[in-house]
Parts: structure tokens; C-alpha cells; sequence
């Protein structure tokens, strides 16, 4: 076997052992990602066996990270985070100064001293960048107003941490780690670049950026090569989030998403997002692999309460937090506990904290695993804390019926269209449906959106129409078709099977961007699903169809 294949077996082991532990958990109705976590701790240097390199695995999943927020960013625009800014930056920095407060607190009563307790409970307040999109990816809610307002806490948390890792070294001598005494001036002058360099970086990334990235695209696009346009994309998530973190100081997650920001403003940002995805995929997972290495089972049982009171700063001080601080900044009281929800785990920023806090002898191994610990529960709990929200939202209708949206329901609609999404896709069939007098009702999650509709007087139902209630609402059962505008996969195929489960006898039809969605949705018991590629193909032959008959017309006798 050839020497120095530390970097092929951290790939083929990982994403091997990923794909079977995904694929059990499936079977049993669990998130794929707990078992992507135990492939990771299969492999981990705490369980027998095979031992994976797990700082290799570390970078690989970093590679993960800053895919992921690249194309977060692709879907943003600058007018999307200033659109948000009132609820992310107030929301996010109450929570941090809350949470990390809170974790000093509870510390003290475990005996630890101030600056392990400090460090402790700033791990605990910032939320995972991958379980969190993953998490709106699968759900179909990254595009809404709900997503935009989660995202936008996430990268006022980045930023919050870039400068509590650059602050931490200075503030050990005072904290109680290392040797040496507080210099305030040396404090304060490193702050001062910090917030330099962050601002400089953005700077160049709104002026510089937006011209040359779009303007590089569209050249390269010109050429034709598919191969080329690919290494542009690649080159430009992670060329920029590598400068971002080497000149600038800045995370590597920022960077990635700031890159984003500026390559929507190209006209092939759709493309753009298409060849990203297959990789961004792959290496995320390889982030939930990594998480798992890191993990020692141990803790389990050498510090069970301790573990249960991390797993509850983390995943219910964490929420209630959040939802009260949200909720006092006016957010609607879904907004509110969807985004809670959403950030109600911990992640990469909290394992570089706690690696940094063990290096300034600050943080004890102890105070590490509970970490890893915490981040392992709240990560398999997260997914089954969105389950809880249908629930929570019926009981807070029927406690105050009036302040639900979901609770407007449309009046005297029969033999009518219900129509799922009102995106580019769902406003042209709206049109259509318009232009043809056919009676219509949207269900749509973007309260934007909703507003938007009431306001032109089009009957609009506020809700996940994956849940039976919502479709009801909508008057499902005296429907005539269903209408899928959705460009989630995963998210149409729910919604196919609860209208079947409502409905049997409607006509359903949906879009797809592929041909295993295509027949999954046909499987299903969808009417019809139109695959967008074949569909295209088919307009551009008529056409030329069309063309050629008037060009002979034209050309004869």
C-alpha cells in the first residue's frame, strides 16, 4: 500500500461509513445525520478499530462549512441582510451576552473558576452554521423570511466570535490562564485591528467584488467549458474565504458567505449555486463525521448530570432566549419560534473555542467534552424540535385565534387551485390562473409574501403545507388540483403524500429539477410532474419547429 494516503482514507473511510449510517437512520425514521455523527465516532480514536486523522477530517469538513455558506449567500442580497438587521443584530448579541452569562453562572456551582465558566458559556452561545441550513434546506424555509432572519442572526454570531477569539488570548491573564499580566494596551490596540481588517474586507467585497466577480463569471461562462465555469465557482468560495481568514482575520464562514453575497449579483447565479451543490454536500456531511471523531463516550457516564444540564442550557435556555428576545423585537410569534428552534444547538465555532480555551488553560478537559458533548445531543435533537412546532402553533391558536395568520381561511372556494409557493415559478402560474378566472388559493411560508398576496386580495393560507391542517385550510378536500411550485425536493414529496392522504382524487401536479425527484414524486401519487430540463427541451423544439416552417413558407414558391 503506497505511503502518505492519510487524506484518501479520511475521504473513502468517512464518506463510506456516512453513507450506511445515513442510509440506517433513514430506515428507522431518524435524521440522516445521527448517522453520519456515528460513523464518525466508529472511526473516532475513542471506540476500537480503525482510527481516522482527525485533524484532516477537521479540514475537510471546514471545506463543508464554507460551501454551505456560499451558497447561502447566492440566495441573499444586501437589501435581504438589511432587511433583517433589526431583529438578527440586537437578537443575536442579547443572546450571546445571556447565554454565556447563564454558563458562568451554572459553572460556578460546579466549582469552576470565573474564566473557564466565561469560555464555557460563550461555547454554548453560538449555533451551528451547517446543522442550522441543513436544517432550512430540508424543511424548504431557507429562502423565507423566517430562513433570512436565521441566517442573519448566524453571521452577526460569526462576527461576534472572530473578535471574542481574537480578545480571548489577550484577556487569559485576567480570566485566570497562562502567565503574565493584562496589557490594555495591547488589548485594545488588537481590537482596533480587528475591527479594521473586518471592515476593510467588506468593504473590498462590496466595491471590488461585486464588479469583478459577476464580470469573471460571465467571461468564463463565454467560453463554454462546463469544466472551467466549475473551477471558477469552486475558486471563488474558497479562494475568497481562504484570503478572508489569512489578510483579513475574518472566518472562513464569512468570508465564503460575503463571496456568495457578491456572485448573486452575477446572471449565472443559478448555475453558479448548481455546480456547488454536489460538493457542498459531500463535504457537510463530512462535518457531522468529524464532529463524531471528536467525541468520547466517557463523559456519558463519568458526568451524566453534568452532560443533561449542557444538553439544557444548550437546547431550552438557549430557545427561550431567543424566542423572548425575538418576541420583544416584535417578530411574530411563528418567526419567532422557528428561528429559536433553529439556532438551539452548537457547533464549529464552539469546538474551535473550546480548543483555544484548553491551549490558554482556561478550559478544562472536562469543560471540553461537555462541550463536544453538548453539541452531540442538541445536533440529533435539533430535527425533532422542528416536530414540535405544528404543535406549539395549534395551541397558540386556539389560545389566541385571532393573532394566527394560519387561522384566515378563504371563504366559498370550490372545485378551485391550490397552489404551494409563490416564488418566480408560483407567481407565473398566479398569472396564468388570473388571466383564466380560475379560482385560486396560495399556502405559502414567507409572511412577506403572505402580506404581499392579502394585499392584492388573492386568498392566501400562512403555513407548512406539509401538514394536513394547513392544506385543509386551504380547502383541500374541495379542491380540483394542486399545484407544487416548490423547488424543494424534499419538501414536495412531503406535501405529495399529506394531499394524497387529504384528497386521494385530486390532480396533482409539481415540478422537478431532476429525473429521481421526477419518479419519486410519481411514485407518490402525483399527476404530473414536469422535469424542468425535458420540458425546455421540448419549448426550444417547437420552436425550431415553428422556426423552420416559416423559413420554408417563407422560402417557396
Amino acid at each position: 500500500m503506497p505511503h502518505h494516503t492519510e487524506l484518501i482514507s479520511a475521504l473513502a473511510i468517512g464518506l463510506t461509513l456516512a453513507f450506511f449510517g445515513g442510509l440506517l437512520a433513514t430506515r428507522l425514521r431518524l435524521p440522516p445525520l445521527i448517522g453520519y455523527l456515528l460513523a464518525g465516532m466508529a472511526v473516532g480514536p475513542f471506540t476500537p478499530g480503525y482510527v481516522a486523522d482527525a485533524s484532516i477530517a477537521a479540514q475537510l469538513s471546514e471545506i463543508g462549512v464554507m460551501l454551505l455558506m456560499f451558497g447561502v449567500g447566492l440566495h441573499f442580497s444586501i437589501s435581504d441582510l438589511l432587511a433583517v438587521r433589526r431583529i438578527a443584530v440586537p437578537g443575536a448579541m442579547l443572546r450571546i451576552v445571556l447565554i454565556t452569562l447563564l454558563g458562568a453562572g451554572v459553572s460556578q456551582l460546579w466549582g469552576w473558576s470565573l474564566g473557564e465558566g466565561l469560555v464555557f458559556g460563550l461555547a454554548l452561545s453560538v449555533a451551528s452554521t451547517v446543522v442550522l441550513l441543513r436544517a432550512l434546506e430540508e424543511r424548504g424555509t431557507l429562502d423565507t423570511t423566517n430562513g433570512k432572519i436565521a441566517v442573519g442572526w448566524l453571521v452577526v454570531e460569526d462576527l461576534v466570535m472572530v473578535l471574542a477569539l481574537v480578545l480571548l488570548p489577550a484577556l487569559a491573564p485576567l480570566l485566570g490562564g497562562g502567565e503574565g499580566e493584562l496589557d490594555l494596551r495591547t488589548l485594545g490596540f488588537s481590537l482596533l485591528l480587528t475591527l479594521a481588517k473586518m471592515f476593510l474586507f467588506v468593504v473590498v467585497m462590496m466595491l471590488a467584488g461585486r464588479r469583478f466577480i459577476p464580470w469573471m463569471l460571465a467571461r468564463v461562462a463565454r467560453i463554454g467549458s462546463r469544466e472551467l465555469f466549475t473551477l471558477a465557482v469552486l475558486g471563488t468560495a474558497l479562494g475568497i474565504a481562504y484570503v478572508a481568514g489569512a489578510l483579513f482575520g475574518v472566518s472562513f464562514a464569512l468570508g465564503a458567505f460575503l463571496a456568495g453575497v457578491v456572485a448573486s449579483e452575477s446572471k449565472f447565479s443559478h448555475q453558479v449555486a448548481e455546480d456547488a451543490l454536489p460538493f457542498q454536500d459531500a463535504f457537510a456531511v463530512l462535518f457531522f463525521v468529524s464532529v463524531g471523531m471528536l467525541f468520547n463516550p466517557a463523559i456519558l457516564l463519568q458526568a451524566p448530570l453534568l452532560v443533561m444540564a449542557t444538553a439544557l442550557l444548550i437546547i431550552v435556555a438557549k430557545t427561550l432566549v431567543a424566542f423572548i428576545t425575538m418576541r420583544l423585537l416584535r417578530a411574530s410569534f411563528t418567526t419567532a419560534l422557528t428561528v429559536a428552534i433553529s439556532l438551539a444547538q452548537i457547533g464549529e465555532f464552539s469546538f474551535i473555542l473550546a480548543t483555544l480555551g484548553r491551549d490558554l488553560d482556561l478550559l478544562s478537559e472536562q469543560g471540553q467534552n461537555l462541550i463536544l458533548a453538548g453539541a452531540i445531543v442538541s445536533i440529533i435533537l435539533n430535527p425533532f424540535l422542528f416536530r414540535l412546532i405544528p404543535v406549539i402553533e395549534q395551541w397558540q391558536r386556539h389560545r389566541t385565534p385571532q393573532d394566527a395568520p394560519e387561522s384566515r381561511t378563504p371563504v366559498g372556494l370550490t372545485r378551485h387551485a391550490v397552489l404551494i409557493g409563490y416564488g418566480r415559478v408560483g407567481r407565473m402560474i398566479a398569472q396564468t390562473l388570473q388571466a383564466k378566472n380560475v379560482p385560486f388559493v396560495v399556502v405559502e411560508q414567507d409572511e412577506r409574501r403572505i402580506d404581499e398576496l392579502r394585499a392584492s386580495h388573492i386568498p392566501a393560507i400562512y403555513g407548512d403545507a406539509a401538514r394536513t391542517s394547513v392544506l385543509r385550510q386551504a380547502g383541500l378536500g374541495e379542491a380540483s388540483v394542486v399545484v407544487i411550485a416548490t423547488p424543494d425536493a424534499i419538501q414536495a414529496q412531503l406535501i405529495v403524500e399529506h394531499v394524497r392522504r387529504v384528497n386521494p382524487a385530486v390532480y396533482v401536479t409539481a415540478r422537478s429539477h431532476d429525473e429521481h425527484t421526477q419518479q419519486a414524486l410519481q411514485d407518490l401519487g402525483a399527476s404530473d410532474v414536469l422535469y424542468g430540463e425535458y420540458e425546455l427541451g421540448l419549448a426550444m423544439g417547437n420552436h425550431v419547429l415553428t422556426a423552420l416552417r416559416l423559413t420554408h413558407n417563407g422560402a417557396g414558391p
